[in-house]
């Protein structure tokens, strides 16, 4: 080819690259998803990222399971599609999402496996920088050793019960949550799981730290301590099942410090977006301290937060 006509279509093919990378940083980011489910309003999260030059890839965390892949998205003219495999589902088809971008908002259905469709509308999820280091409150007990005042249950009938200064849930039911909301927090708990039984300490009712009997065990995403699959733990000094551990965790806007049984086993990592199971996606704002009672028994005490002031 002549040099005459290399350098004009060198150029016309970066415009176009340039152009299509335009269009698609317009919808890159991370987003909260509200999703309409017959009367129920339910958390959703995806994050868009680019990969290479040409395509949009992601991860998606629907209200129950844990972060996951997306291969490729696609967006075109103000539109997104994609699919991702099922993860709990028994049915043996992807689920579907589709959306458009318009006033820097998005909004779309979503093909469950099973075929049912669903509306949702996502937000530009908020950075949660902090510029200044916290000053630390007064502790307050959130538990008081001789009853559930301050706690809500909701989703199921409530199993929760105290005996001898334990809050219990014997059998697998409702999750239970601070009436009280917080933002900035050092918190501390202690808890015991049963052998095989799981759990989990959701912070402002978004970020679950998971409990479960991983005595023995690799860290990994789902295991003890971990920001449930998002964010490994460095260590895992997990007990046996039965005998009594501790949390001590700090949350300053996304950035997460986790000590488990003393040992610090996250420090000060961001967390992406909301984990499955959350109370809401809407991370601007303050939230309870939660804790998991429908995945089997499991036992709380000494239970002190710290607010920022």
């Amino acid at each position: 080819m002549n040099n005459l006509f290399k350098k004009p279509l060198f150029g016309f093919l970066f415009f176009l690259i340039s152009l299509n990378q335009t269009h698609a940083q317009n919808i890159e980011g991370r987003w909260d998803l509200t999703v309409t489910r017959g009367d129920q309003k339910v958390p959703s999260w995806l994050e868009i990222n680019h990969s290479g030059v040409k395509y949009l890839v992601g991860h998606f965390v629907a209200d129950g399971g844990s972060s996951r892949p997306i291969s490729r998205i696609f967006f075109n003219e103000n539109k997104l599609t994609f699919s991702i495999p099922p993860q709990w589902d028994s049915i043996d088809k992807d689920l579907k999402v589709e959306g458009e971008l318009k006033n820097d908002a998005l909004s779309g259905t979503m093909t469950m496996p099973n075929g049912e469709v669903m509306t949702w509308v996502g937000v530009r999820a908020p950075k949660l920088i902090r510029t200044k280091e916290p000053v630390w409150g007064t502790p307050i007990k959130l538990f008081n050793g001789k009853n559930t005042e301050g706690w809500d249950t909701f989703g199921q009938p409530s199993q929760w019960v105290v005996e001898n200064s334990v809050l219990k849930s014997p059998k697998s039911g409702a999750n239970i949550r601070t009436t009280g909301k917080f933002n900035d927090f050092k918190l501390h708990v202690e808890f015991r799981v049963p052998k095989g039984s799981n759990s989990g300490v959701y912070l402002r009712g978004r970020y679950e730290v998971q409990i479960t009997d991983s005595y023995g065990k690799e860290p990994a995403l789902g295991e003890l301590g971990a920001i449930y699959g998002f964010i490994q733990p460095l260590e895992l000094p997990a007990k046996p099942a039965g005998e009594w551990q501790s949390f001590d965790v700090t949350l300053v806007g996304r950035v997460v410090t986790v000590t488990l049984n003393g040992k610090t086993i996250i420090y000060k990592n961001e967390i992406p977006g909301i984990t499955g199971g959350a109370i809401d996606s809407n991370e601007a704002e303050a939230g309870p301290i939660m804790f998991q009672g429908d995945h089997g028994p499991i036992e709380y005490r000494n239970i002190t937060l710290i607010p920022a002031k």
